[in-house]
């Protein structure tokens, strides 16, 4: 990596800040030099937030993949990009080299074009955390297809949705996974979600847990027979190639699936330069990474920072990145220590959910493991409370290590405000500074920009961003109107982040959670109305409105309020039964913590369920829950506070 854009003090950070604010197209320009294109771009940068559209690198030609591999291979062919950490501990480490790689990659990339996948076609991917998940995304981008990968715990109605939106033709999946001590039946989840499907030509499965499958003659297809046929076309007397598709700058690169505030998931469309760029840019500089590091991202690939953190910034900056199968408690609560001290990991970034679950189990998992090789600790998916970051810096980082706490979205595509580790200002449960190019703004709720400082001298309001920067989302697949109204409509010239902060004197700033109707369990996002959806399928379920409330581990947990029709005697089996309908409709990630049976929904009288009444009853604040006479019947409210649980 050039040294040109590496931050390397405060001062250093304050003269890029501004200079990626003064003149953005000479600063992203610049550091675009560094990476290998086909043809450079006519204009850095053209941009309206009303339409919206935003192009970077416009009339450039590249192929993410040469960034990511080919690149690498003269220098580093032999350096690992992948350590693979297998859910059973017993079970072999496999280390993938950059040549391993580029090999595994391109004999992919042919299978896809034996069976018939073209550049712009959707491919979707249900993997378990396999080496061969990494292979099957970049093979992808190398052909040009824009790949959809689904985190492994979604239902086979979730992944059906999915594949109708994306009109995808083509999935890659596994006969199962292995989670802890449990074995996920992956193929057969895809099967179910197929029934009725009129557009998926080829399923590829790949052999993991030897769960017994059904394969289905024509469309079902195994990954081992189709990889070692694709060997023979692209290795020839010991020489593997196989011609990356030249990609526009704006191709887009992938569809990934996040909650929104409607039942429907959307698909958050990100492009081939900009992500590239971004990814890189926010790898090198917030993890402050060299080479020789291990950088151990703790995600699954099946969310956006699997993407941005395992695969593509590590990737394109020829680091080793750790790809791990299993869950921080499997066999034990000490696994992540195991892995830490086994390879030697020097970068660790995990969400505060892990963090606080891991709490839990007290110092006895940590005794006797050597972390001193550890040198930057890192948080991801929502704000980590101070108490979490402490713990870690503390017990995990001996307090030797900068805590990197990082805010960002599926729609960013990677980081946007974080501190750069040893180099600007940590304060802990704070993101602190924007990253260069990211121009935050503070709004009220009319839209215009806080100035009124609160009692503690700190402004309050909803977080939204002025300006573009390389990785911001280009639309949502197929409906561009809904990347409009979610991101662009509400504050006319901003983009809404849907998060509340507040910012301190200093120009720190604090995410404080979300202001939409959208949860954030666990350091995922889903959306109200989604789980709603789900519930209200139940066959006793007459309307239910579900709301957020503090939870200890998971940062913030599901409380649901339902009304059903009377006709069982037992609410605990309904209970029971409630939850495994949403598990069957999304999967396990959005089952409600606390349901509580209630006759009616405070509504106004035009139909608005009032959320925030709910919200404060399922935070325990039973007093002062604001004027309720806008309701239609006011004493709903009475009903629901004594049952409240």
């Amino acid at each position: 990596m050039s040294q040109s854009y590496r931050i390397n003090s405060f001062d250093e950070y304050k003269e890029a800040y501004q200079k990626s604010i003064d003149n953005p197209e000479q600063f992203w320009g610049e550091i675009a030099e560094n990476f290998t294109w086909r043809k450079k771009w006519d204009k850095v940068l053209e941009w309206n937030f009303t339409e919206p559209k935003v192009e970077w690198f416009k009339g450039g030609k590249l192929n993410i993949t040469e960034n990511c591999i080919d690149r690498h291979l003269e220098t580093m062919g032999e350096k690992p990009a992948f350590i693979w950490e297998p859910n059973h501990p017993e079970e072999r480490v496999r280390v993938v080299t950059y040549n391993r790689l580029h090999k595994r990659v391109c004999q992919f990339a042919q299978v896809l074009k034996n069976n018939g996948v073209k550049k712009g076609d959707r491919v979707c991917i249900y993997m378990g955390m396999v080496p061969e998940l990494t292979y099957a995304v970049l093979g992808c981008a190398r052909i040009g297809a824009i790949h959809s990968v689904i985190f492994g715990g979604f239902s086979a109605q979730s992944i059906a949705d999915r594949l109708d939106d994306a009109q995808a033709e083509f999935i890659v999946t596994c006969d199962g996974a292995f989670r802890g001590d449990k074995v996920i039946p992956l193929k057969s989840v895809i099967d179910d979600a197929l029934i009725g499907n009129k557009t998926i030509k080829k399923v590829i499965v790949y052999t993991r847990t030897r769960t017994p499958v059904s394969m289905i003659k024509g469309r079902d297809v195994w990954w081992e027979d189709e990889m070692e046929f694709a060997e023979h076309q692209v290795e020839k007397d010991g020489v593997v190639s196989f011609p990356a598709e030249e990609m526009d700058a704006e191709d887009p690169l992938f569809i990934l699936y996040t909650s929104g505030s409607t039942g429907k998931p959307k698909g958050v469309v990100h492009s081939s330069a900009g992500y590239m760029l971004w990814t890189n840019y926010t790898f090198n500089n917030v993890f402050q990474y060299k080479q020789g590091q291990v950088h151990f991202c703790t995600a699954d690939i099946g969310w956006i920072t699997g993407h941005s953190y395992i695969v593509y910034g590590p990737l394109s900056a020829g680091a080793t990145s750790l790809m791990f199968e299993g869950i921080p408690t499997y066999p034990d609560a000490g696994r992540f220590w195991d892995i830490v001290q086994k390879h030697k990991v020097n970068i660790l970034y995990t969400a505060p959910t892990a963090i606080r679950s891991l709490m839990g189990f007290g110092l006895a998992p940590l005794q006797g493991k050597d972390l001193s090789s550890l040198q930057v600790l890192g948080t991801v998916g929502e704000p980590i409370n101070e108490e979490a970051w402490h713990w870690y810096n503390e017990n995990v980082g001996k307090k030797n290590c900068p805590i990197v706490d990082t805010w960002w979205q599926t729609e960013t595509g990677a980081c946007m405000i974080s501190n750069m580790a040893g180099v600007t200002p940590a304060k802990p449960s704070w993101a602190t500074l924007p990253m260069p190019g990211v121009q935050p703004i503070l709004v009220d709720d009319k839209g215009y920009e806080v100035t009124e400082k609160d009692e503690n001298g700190m402004l309050k309001g909803n977080l939204c961003i002025k300006a573009p920067w390389p990785a911001i989302l280009r639309t949502t697949y197929g409906d561009h109107e809904r990347c409009r109204t979610n991101y662009f409509a509400t504050y006319p010239g901003l983009y809404f982040t849907g998060d509340g902060a507040i910012k301190d004197e200093n120009g720190f700033y604090r995410i404080t959670g979300r202001v939409d109707d959208v949860l954030n369990v666990s350091g995922h996002r889903i959306g109200t109305a989604e789980v709603e959806n789900a519930i209200n399928m139940h066959a006793g379920v007459v309307e239910s409105a579900v709301v957020g409330y503090p939870h200890d581990v998971k940062g913030q947990g599901i409380y649901a309020f339902v009304i059903d029709n009377n006709t069982h005697s037992d609410d605990e089996l309904t209970r029971k039964d409630i939850l495994q309908t949403v598990t069957r409709i999304i999967g396990p990630i959005a089952k409600p913590d606390k349901i509580q049976f209630v006759k009616g929904l405070p509504k106004t009288r035009s139909g608005k369920i009032m959320r925030r009444i709910l919200r404060k009853i399922a935070e325990g604040e039973l007093e002062n829950l604001g004027d309720i006479t806008t309701l239609l019947d006011p004493n709903v409210v009475e009903d629901i506070k004594n049952g409240a649980l």
